[in-house]
């Protein structure tokens, strides 16, 4: 079963900050099914924000359509639906805190569903434990790290129960802490309670934790396919001003200059393996 399926989407904007209108996406088709983990890599202004704001309605195709659980976005009749199955994570999670305390914070969204009280006070419980921030729950929104904020924003979201969370950039203003408590909670939600994921990064490194890699340019997708094979293709990730794994770098470098190693490395452990092999 497809969570999301974009068919030949088009969109530009237009007025006076987009006096030229460009075409921003230009007949993306993707489809993402229940459970993957999806990371949505670019360069700036590829389009990959906006491709992400139409997963849950922020924005309309201007041609195509985009539809969530077979329930087309642009139908206003299910808005209530697509934004029920796809829940949206900010870069800066300080736009999403919209109380002083921690479980009012993520009590927040189920209230404005009109969910009964108990279920309110389990959803949040039950949120805040998902994302490790149970024990700050009566604590001062404000005064957390940015890790910390973030993980607290997952779980608003996650406190609306969806089926899917698109992340866009979640770990861009963190430290490197933070950026692992995020990923870390990103990961187990994936794995331990089947939420769809997709997210947004310039971090290679956090994009080879997904099951699939999705590189957008100029407004169209250029590679699909696993981490592995996607960072296979150095040459043309540089064509798309994209990094690759240190691992996948360092391993290209070796075979251009004549040493076999394999094209497929991602991680430490799998390069220093290689590396030790060399030297046997």
């Amino acid at each position: 079963m497809n969570i999301i399926r974009a068919e030949q989407i088009r969109f530009q904007y237009d007025g006076e900050e987009h006096p030229e209108s460009a075409v921003v996406l230009d007949g993306i088709d993707l489809t993402v099914p229940k459970g993957q983990f999806v990371a949505l890599l670019g360069h700036n202004g590829c389009g990959k924000s906006t491709l992400a704001k139409h997963f849950n309605a922020l924005l309309l195709p201007l041609g195509g359509r985009v539809y969530i659980k077979d329930i087309p976005t642009d139908d206003e009749d299910k808005r209530y639906d697509v934004r029920s199955t796809v829940g949206m994570v900010l870069q800066n999670p300080d736009n999403q805190l919209v109380s002083t305390i921690v479980e009012e914070d993520v009590a927040f969204g189920p209230e404005n569903l009109g969910v009964a009280p108990d279920e309110i006070r389990k959803r949040v419980d039950d949120a805040l434990r998902a994302v490790g921030m149970y024990e700050y729950r009566d604590h001062a929104a404000h005064k957390l790290s940015g890790g910390q904020k973030q993980r607290v924003a997952i779980a608003g979201v996650l406190a609306m129960q969806p089926e899917c969370i698109v992340l866009d950039e979640p770990t861009a203003m963190l430290d490197p802490r933070g950026r692992r408590e995020v990923m870390e909670t990103i990961c187990r939600l994936n794995r331990e309670q089947g939420i769809t994921i997709v997210l947004i990064t310039h971090y290679m490194e956090e994009a080879v934790l997904a099951d699939r890699v999705v590189v957008m340019d100029d407004g169209k997708i250029v590679l699909d396919g696993t981490p592995r094979t996607v960072f296979s293709q150095v040459d043309t990730l540089r064509q798309n001003e994209l990094d690759v794994p240190q691992p996948t770098e360092l391993c290209h470098l070796l075979r251009r200059a004549g040493v076999a190693v394999p094209e497929d490395v991602l991680t430490v452990d799998e390069c220093v393996d290689v590396l030790s092999a060399l030297l046997l």
